[in-house]
């Protein structure tokens, strides 16, 4: 069966931005364990990538599935085109599918303003009443602390009180890992170094 224009150029824009030398599998976490010179190479195609993309064509991937959303939200952090706040925001906030919220909190973490930590917070809000969910909320934390500790705010605080939302997340089941909240900050803050590493190779 032939395939409709639109799908064809949805099938382009897929192999050149998302699974091209397989980018979707070496974002996020993934970048922690390349070597110097390969993870110079992958940012600065990634850089270049952010850079040659335009909106509509973002907007496209982020309809699609957690592979597209979590690169666009890659290429959006690194092009800084924070017109897609709102966006990215909502797709957190509805966590409809798996893997792609670090993508988008690192992506808020990268915008770094009060309008991103307020996004971050709703998330938090909303989820971490969720005893039975595991979904982004260390990323979500992690995130909003490294907000704080740029915005000199404490949103994050409290969540963290004793007996707060966050220890009943934590205790609630199933158990949770009970890693430090900086633990996550670093974490995030490790990943938004490399955005802020491929944006020096963004031409828009």
């Amino acid at each position: 069966m032939r395939c409709t224009r639109e799908e064809y150029e949805i099938f382009k824009l897929t192999r050149r931005y998302v699974t091209r030398d397989r980018r979707y599998l070496k974002l996020g976490g993934a970048l922690l364990g390349m070597s110097g010179r390969d993870r110079a190479k992958f940012i600065r195609k990634l850089g270049k990538a952010a850079g040659e993309i335009s909106p509509r064509e973002l907007g496209v991937l982020l309809d699609r599935g957690w592979r597209e959303r979590g690169t666009a939200a890659w290429l959006i952090a690194v092009a800084g085109r924070t017109e897609f706040r709102e966006r990215l925001g909502e797709l957190l906030l509805a966590s409809a599918g798996p893997f792609a919220g670090q993508d988008y909190c690192v992506a808020l973490a990268t915008f770094g303003t009060s309008a991103d930590a307020d996004l971050l917070v709703a998330y938090l809000d909303r989820y971490l009443p969720r005893l039975d969910l595991y979904y982004d909320q260390t990323a979500a934390l992690g995130a909003l602390l490294l907000l704080d500790a740029k915005l000199r705010t404490d949103n994050a605080a409290r969540f963290l009180v004793p007996g707060g939302l966050w220890q009943q997340w934590i205790d609630g089941p199933p158990s949770k890992e009970r890693d430090d909240p900086d633990e996550y900050r670093e974490f995030i803050g490790m990943l938004c170094a490399f955005t802020d590493e491929a944006a020096k190779h963004c031409s828009i």
